[in-house]
């Protein structure tokens, strides 16, 4: 991958390049021209015998005021974070003047850890859906997450407990999500909306709920929530989407899984999120029923 050393990254130069002008050693970079030429520029590439040292790693403002509040960090390195979100907390503001979001708790771990970076997150999920929230944090990091996102390459694998007995052990729910004219904040399946797809499978099966595992092959706004209700298995909680609080006081919804490429060296990368202790608390209750 190169050495890391500070805001800069040094890479030894493969030796039909060693020697080589600079236009010709940028064209094997991995870089985006947009950045490329903002480093040119900006005297970010400096070509140094057999090494190239690229500024990758500037040091930013802070574009959100810290508020403290206690993260559970499940990856770090100098590209990336994962953060697991916990219930009742949002990923980013969503009025102008808004604290206390997730934003501003990893300003307050960015500050606290003495790192000048920008805040990025690269996907949400719902205020109360827990689980795994990726950030880049550098400009390079941030363009290769977003082009992994557009050509689906970021898998995200949830867990959610739904309301009946899913019969089937696993399906794909492929309809169209398009906003409700009637609730601002509510999605609903139309013929008219953006194309949504669902995969599913059972984990289990209690006496009228059903846990199952999913992975989205595309990212529509409250997805999962609407898809389950529609195919008339509501998730437990959700009582925007048909929904009861029997079990759950919120929607049983939990991001278990998020699988990444390394922006730099293309590797897998995986994190998992533990179950939060209400979701489990649920899941323990319908099995002492089920005895």
């Amino acid at each position: 991958m190169g050495r890391i050393k500070g805001e800069w990254m040094e890479i030894r130069l493969p030796e039909g390049l060693a020697g080589a002008p600079m236009q010709a050693v940028v064209k094997h970079l991995p870089l985006p021209p947009k950045l490329l030429s903002k480093l040119m520029h900006g005297k970010g590439l400096l070509l140094q015998g057999p090494q190239l040292r690229l500024h990758l790693f500037p040091r930013e403002k802070r574009d959100f005021p810290p508020d403290w509040m206690e993260l559970n960090i499940l990856y770090e390195d100098e590209f990336s974070l994962v953060v697991n979100k916990p219930a009742g907390i949002e990923v980013h503001p969503s009025e102008h003047g808004q604290r206390r979001t997730l934003a501003h708790g990893v300003s307050a771990y960015y500050e606290m850890s003495g790192q000048e970076v920008r805040i990025r997150h690269i996907h949400r999920i719902d205020k109360e859906t827990t689980g795994p929230v990726l950030y880049a944090k550098n400009e390079f990091a941030h363009y290769q997450f977003d082009k992994a996102m557009r050509e689906k390459q970021i898998e995200r694998v949830y867990l959610a407990l739904a309301e009946g007995v899913v019969k089937q052990d696993k399906g794909t729910i492929n309809k169209p999500i398009g906003q409700d004219r009637h609730h601002s904040t509510r999605r609903r399946v139309s013929e008219t909306g953006d194309a949504a797809v669902t995969h599913y499978e059972v984990v289990e099966r209690f006496a009228d709920h059903t846990l199952v595992r999913l992975r989205l092959e595309t990212g529509r706004t409250h997805q999962i929530r609407v898809h389950m209700a529609a195919i008339g298995h509501p998730l437990a909680g959700d009582g925007m989407y048909g929904g009861t609080r029997k079990v759950m006081a919120r929607q049983a919804l939990h991001g278990e899984r998020l699988i990444w490429q390394h922006p730099w060296t293309g590797e897998k990368q995986l994190v998992r999120a533990p179950l939060p202790d209400d979701f489990q608390r649920a899941l323990e209750e319908l099995r002492r029923e089920r005895r």
